[in-house]
């Protein structure tokens, strides 16, 4: 099983994700920050991971420290599960619609961090929370898991909507590119021979 564990703490926050690569969608969060359990609620249900995430961060400065080490500790704890990353796909996208929004996000489990985060939301902030500190979760995540990232918003209104639409295609995208690929059974999906650093 492709399971992992990893604490993360700081002055600043302490952190648990545990994750299941090979799950069904099930997930627990404490992390004192509603908005961000919805989001990572659709990256365990439509990547059918289980996640599992405990963090208690100084929200009464703001969210920032708590939504991006949850992202660092995510990457952290996938890197992890996937160890070797021999017979995996590498490679996923997905295009994903709510009503009027429409975003697309493509990964690469290549071993090297980048991201590219094409998104502008129509407004600053969902029910309080920062839309800015997404783009900060995204950053810690790649950095930490080594994968490289592209998210693109290409339509949308309602913020709400805007968001869904990235969490969902993520975690579709990355629900393909963790999946076993039968033809490359232990195999490493790569002419460098390794993904790993």
């Amino acid at each position: 099983m492709r399971q992992a564990q990893v604490t993360r703490n700081t002055l600043e926050t302490q952190i648990t994700v545990s994750i299941n690569l090979d799950g069904t969608g099930t997930s627990k969060f404490d992390t004192g920050v509603p908005f961000l359990e919805h989001m990572m609620d659709q990256i365990a249900r439509h990547g059918l991971i289980d996640l599992d995430i405990v963090a208690k961060g100084d929200l009464h400065i703001d969210a920032h420290h708590t939504v991006e080490d949850v992202g660092i500790t995510l990457g952290q704890a996938l890197a992890k599960a996937l160890g070797d990353k021999k017979g995996i796909r590498r490679y996923g996208h997905a295009y994903v619609p709510l009503d009027e929004a429409l975003s697309r996000v493509v990964i690469d489990l290549s071993g090297r961090p980048g991201l590219e985060y094409g998104v502008t939301y129509t407004r600053a902030a969902i029910g309080g929370f920062d839309v800015d500190l997404f783009g900060e979760f995204f950053r810690g995540f790649v950095n930490h898991a080594a994968v490289t990232l592209h998210i693109d918003n290409l339509k949308g209104q309602n913020a709400h909507h805007q968001a869904e639409t990235i969490f969902k295609a993520f975690g579709r995208a990355l629900r393909m590119a963790i999946e076993h690929d039968d033809r490359m059974a232990g195999v490493t999906p790569s002419t460098k021979g390794t993904l790993v650093g």
